[in-house]
C-alpha cells in the first residue's frame, strides 16, 4: 500500500511539473546583425524561468504561429518585395525546428500570420494584401490559393496612409469569419471564411474607423461578446460589441495623458483569459503598457499605465497561467517579464529578463 501511494504521489508530482512547462517561441528581425532567427525557450509557468532550447535560422521571422496539434510552425519572412512565408516541422519536446518549405508571400512585408487545420493566412503590410495558402498533410505550404488586394488610402500627414496597409488578420471566435485591420485605409474588413474552398474568403462588410487613426490590432474577449481595437497613430482603443459578424461601437478611450505630445506608435493589445482585463502597449516616445478593467457592458476603465522598462514594446503575451506578462522590446533587445495580479490586473517587475536580439513576437505553446 505504501509503495502504491508513493507511486501515485510521484506520478502526481511529475504531472504537475510537466504541466508547468511550455515552449516560448520568439520571432525576431535578423537584418540588424544580432539575431539568427527563431528562438525556442523552455518556459516554467510557475517561476517564469526560461532556458534556451533551440534556434532556427530564418530571415526576419517577425511574426509566428503554431499549428493546433503543435507539430508545425509557420513564419513570415519580412523582406520587402522578396518576402516569403515559411513552414517548419516542430519537435515540441526538444524545441527543434526543421525547415520544410516556403512560398512567396504575395505581398511585400508580411506582418501577421494565422493558421487553422486547412490554411495559413497572411497580412501583407506594404503590399496591402491578404494571402491564403493551403496546408499539406506533412505541414508544407501549398501554392497560394487566394490573394485579395486592398486599394484605398486615408489622411495621415506622415504619409503612412497613401496606400492600403493590411496589419492584422484574425479569425472571429466562431471561426466563421475573418477580421482584417487595414491601417492605411482606416477600415476594418469582415470576410466570410470557408476554409475548404479554393477561394476561402468572401467580402462581407467593412467598418470605417476615425480618419487618421491607423487601426492596427484587435482582440476579442474569450466568449467573443466584445472586441477591442488599438489605433497605432492616436493610441486610442475602440470598444465594440460583437455578434453575427457585426461590430457595434461602444466606447473610445485614450491610452495616454491629454497633454502627451510625443509619438505614440501603439503596438499590441490582448485580453486576459478570464476576460476581466485588457492590456495595450505604446512604443514611440511613450514605451508604456496600460491596464484596463473590462466592465460588464464591455466598456473599459483605466487601472494603470506604467513603463514597459524597455524601448519599442512591439509585442507582448500573457503567459498560460495568467500570472505573468512578457513584453518584447525591439530596440533594447530584451523581453521583460512582469508579475501579474490576476485580481487587480496590475503589473510589477519580476526582475526576470530574456536577452535576445530584436524580439518582436512572443508565442506560447504546450509541450
Amino acid at each position: 500500500m505504501k509503495k502504491f501511494l508513493f507511486l501515485v504521489v510521484t506520478l502526481s508530482l511529475a504531472i504537475q511539473v510537466h504541466a508547468q512547462k511550455y515552449n516560448l517561441l520568439i520571432g525576431t528581425y535578423t537584418n540588424q546583425g544580432n539575431s539568427e532567427g527563431i528562438y525556442v525557450y523552455d518556459y516554467n509557468t510557475k517561476t517564469a524561468e526560461t532556458k534556451l532550447k533551440s534556434t532556427a535560422s530564418a530571415v526576419n521571422p517577425s511574426y509566428l504561429t503554431v499549428s493546433k496539434d503543435r507539430k508545425f510552425v509557420y513564419s513570415v519572412n519580412e523582406s520587402g518585395q522578396n518576402s516569403t512565408v515559411s513552414a517548419f516541422d516542430f519537435n515540441s519536446s526538444n524545441g527543434n525546428l526543421t525547415f520544410l518549405n516556403k512560398q512567396a508571400s504575395e505581398g511585400a512585408d508580411p506582418c501577421y500570420i494565422i493558421v487553422d487545420d486547412e490554411n495559413v493566412i497572411l497580412a501583407n503590410y506594404s503590399g496591402g494584401t491578404i494571402s491564403v495558402f493551403g496546408r499539406n498533410a506533412d505541414g508544407t505550404l501549398t501554392k497560394v490559393k487566394q490573394v485579395i488586394k486592398h486599394t484605398g488610402k486615408s489622411i495621415d500627414p506622415n504619409k503612412r496612409q497613401e496606400s492600403a496597409h493590411v496589419h492584422q488578420v484574425q479569425f472571429t471566435p466562431d471561426k466563421r469569419h475573418l477580421i482584417v485591420n487595414d491601417l492605411g485605409e482606416d477600415i476594418i474588413y469582415i470576410y466570410k471564411y470557408n476554409p475548404k474552398d479554393n477561394t476561402p474568403l468572401t467580402a462581407l462588410r467593412s467598418f470605417k474607423t476615425n480618419a487618421g487613426s491607423g487601426p492596427r490590432h484587435l482582440a476579442f474577449t474569450p466568449k467573443g461578446k466584445f472586441a477591442y481595437l488599438a489605433h497605432e497613430f492616436t493610441g486610442t482603443i475602440t470598444a465594440f460589441g460583437y455578434a453575427d459578424a457585426h461590430l457595434n461601437k461602444l466606447q473610445e478611450i485614450s491610452t495616454t495623458e491629454t497633454n502627451f505630445k510625443g509619438k505614440i506608435d501603439a503596438a499590441d493589445i490582448h485580453v486576459s483569459a478570464d476576460g476581466n482585463f485588457l492590456y495595450e502597449t505604446n512604443r514611440g516616445d511613450a514605451n508604456t503598457i496600460s491596464t484596463f478593467a473590462i466592465l460588464k457592458d464591455g466598456t473599459l476603465k483605466l487601472v494603470e499605465t506604467i513603463s514597459t522598462l524597455g524601448k519599442g514594446p512591439r509585442n507582448f503575451a500573457i503567459d498560460p497561467t495568467g500570472d505573468h506578462l512578457l513584453v518584447a522590446h525591439q530596440y533594447t533587445n530584451d523581453v521583460v517579464i512582469f508579475n501579474r495580479d490576476v485580481k487587480t490586473g496590475r503589473l510589477t517587475d519580476s526582475g526576470k529578463r530574456i536577452n535576445v536580439g530584436v524580439p518582436v513576437c512572443l508565442v506560447f505553446s504546450k509541450l
